[in-house]
């Protein structure tokens, strides 16, 4: 195609932009939110959780901008389905993960509950301004209850959180520095948006595949970075239980917070869900969800033969969308072995580890 490497050259050039850009915003928003007295913790559970998805809401909500709802729709289910299968795949199968279980009790169900939610609004096909509503007044409530629980959490959590966002130092408690940080980063954020997006576009034209494929794919592996970096370097340096929180946290964010907020700028005029997302992608988001829950009750952890079978999903799930965006003839068989043979083999197991972990549990 004509200037394909130029079109790639910006694809790539937006995605350095929009990761650095995120980068700056969370320093610079963590550092002031410190220096008007908020807790580590508080930051940690709020300004870096937003930040991490940043890329997802500056990306979605220019694409809606720009007329491709199609795409929007396609980060935030490819995002949330690459930070389940891929992120905490990958990071597990560095070491097994520990999660925390408030996590199962909380934030899981929060995520199902988000997932099913956006699935049953876009069930008209059609995500409209009260729908927008709707997930932006759960998001604010949402970072509302974070606040007002972390007031009550033990000290070795608040210790941990204060280890992570120490107070600014230096130039760095500067409160010129700290605006310049937030408004470099979030130039950096709209900037790199209108490069990532433009040029997927025109990949996704000149290939000729859908919005929607190009958003569950390229855009949503993009935008997706600082979770899969925050979370594997978490896992490397032995914090467990922040590659789980994070991508977990991650999830609830993109659905309420970055699908809301797009769903706002479209107006009146709403976004468009396209057909395929409604008849599969958005399933096995939803599908995606449901699946932690044994995974993480089964011993509070998830194990490296887990993290591998996550990934290999993830895989089998990017090889159907490669497939079906070329009508290729070998997606019917290809579907037939995931969903008559794998999918209910993986049932099977997840149930056997569920029962067995609670069997070996002992009596309280």
């Amino acid at each position: 195609m004509p200037g394909a490497h130029l079109i790639i050259l910006l694809l790539i050039v937006g995605l350095v932009v929009l990761v650095l850009g995120a980068d700056l915003l969370v320093r610079g928003a963590s550092k002031l939110a410190l220096s008007f007295g908020l807790s580590p913790l508080v930051v940690g559970l709020t300004v870096v959780a937003f930040g991490t998805s940043a890329p997802e809401i500056a990306v979605s909500v220019g694409a809606v901008i720009e007329g491709n709802g199609g795409l929007a729709v396609g980060n935030v289910v490819g995002s949330n389905i690459m930070n389940v299968l891929l992120i905490l795949g990958l990071s597990a199968m560095i070491v097994p993960l520990r999660v925390d279980a408030q996590v199962v009790r909380q934030e899981v169900p929060i995520m199902v509950g988000a997932s099913v939610l956006l699935l049953a609004q876009s069930l008209d096909h059609e995500l409209g301004l009260f729908d927008g509503i709707v997930l932006f007044v759960l998001q604010v409530g949402y970072v509302v209850f974070l606040v007002r629980q972390s007031r009550a959490q033990n000290k070795v959590t608040q210790l941990g959180y204060a280890h992570e966002f120490p107070q600014a130092t230096g130039w760095a408690s500067k409160l010129p520095v700290q605006v310049a940080l937030i408004l470099v980063g979030l130039g950096g954020l709209v900037l790199g948006a209108e490069l990532f997006v433009s040029s997927a576009v025109e990949i996704a034209h000149a290939l000729g595949v859908s919005d929607l494929v190009i958003g569950l794919t390229v855009v949503a592996i993009g935008t997706s970075m600082p979770e899969l970096a925050t979370s594997l370097m978490a896992a490397r340096r032995g914090e467990r239980d922040i590659a789980v929180g994070n991508a977990v946290g991650s999830n609830i964010f993109n659905i309420l917070g970055c699908m809301g907020l797009s769903s706002l700028a479209a107006g009146l005029d709403g976004i468009t869900v396209p057909p395929a997302a409604l008849g599969f992608d958005l399933w096995i988001m939803v599908a995606v969800a449901i699946a932690c829950l044994p995974v993480f009750l089964s011993r509070h952890e998830i194990a490296r033969w887990e993290g591998a079978l996550f990934v290999f999903y993830y895989l089998a799930y990017v090889s159907f969308l490669a497939l079906r965006s070329q009508a290729h003839a070998s997606m019917a068989l290809f579907s037939a072995a995931m969903l008559g043979y794998v999918l209910p083999m993986t049932v099977v197991t997840l149930v056997v580890v569920l029962i067995r972990a609670r069997l070996s549990e002992p009596p309280t």
